[in-house]
């Protein structure tokens, strides 16, 4: 080996071991940084090289469920196809939910209204009570009431179909009270006093049912249909 070349293998030899030394000391100077997914550490280091952050394949194998084969000339990841935690796949569509739990408990106080009016009227007609046009009106406002916070709380599909539902049985609640104090101001009395009328009301009778369907379904938030309500 001549001189030369002699010289230039020891230069060599010294500046590696003055890089190497000297990335030992960087990496000394600056300390790992812990991985986070989805708010969850991951048992790894992350490492700054030339400005950019590496994990371990192992690291992004446990992140995304994965599988590492090692083989004498490669390494195989292999991730399920319908992992969740892969970054950029889209997560399966979650199924409708069912009736909301505050859409319900607005729905549940309006048909309480509902009943007080329904009431009312039944007691009118009973003991042939006078009529009150401003306390039927203050009844009408609160059931109309009622039924906006339901809309505000709805939210899912079941909500809104299940709020169509109580507007159905307001509006022939309604209509039927009309009837009712229409007969009562013409002093139609054996509409108005017979104690059997409420019992052979066919139209009461289809309004009472859809309320009982509808405080069930409620008190379920499972949103079903009847034909009582229709």
């Amino acid at each position: 080996m001549t001189a030369l070349n002699h010289y230039n293998l020891r230069f060599f030899v010294r500046l590696g071991i003055a890089l190497a030394f000297a990335s030992v000391l960087f990496a000394q100077d600056t300390p790992d940084k812990i991985l986070m997914v989805n708010g969850k550490a991951v048992g790894t280091a992350v490492r700054k090289i030339d400005g950019h952050y590496y994990v371990g394949i192992e690291a992004l194998a446990e992140v995304t469920n994965a599988s590492v084969t090692v083989e004498s000339d490669r390494v195989l990841l292999t991730i399920p196809a319908s992992n969740p935690g892969v970054v950029g796949e889209v997560p399966p569509a979650q199924s409708q939910p069912g009736l909301s739990r505050s859409f319900a408990a607005a729905a549940i106080a309006d048909l309480a209204e509902m009943r007080e009016w329904r009431g009312a009227i039944g007691m009118m007609v009973t003991y042939g009570l006078a009529v009150s046009d401003a306390r039927t009106q203050d009844y009408h406002q609160r059931v109309q009431e009622g039924l906006e916070q339901a809309g505000i709380a709805a939210t899912t599909e079941a909500d809104h179909n299940a709020l169509q539902l109580l507007q159905n049985e307001s509006d022939k609640l309604a209509s039927w009270a009309d009837t009712i104090l229409a007969a009562r101001k013409a002093l139609n009395e054996p509409e108005t006093t017979d104690t059997d009328a409420l019992e052979d009301d066919p139209e009461l009778a289809k309004i009472r049912g859809c309320g009982q369907f509808l405080n069930s379904m409620l008190v379920s938030r499972e949103f079903t249909d009847d034909s009582s309500c229709h």
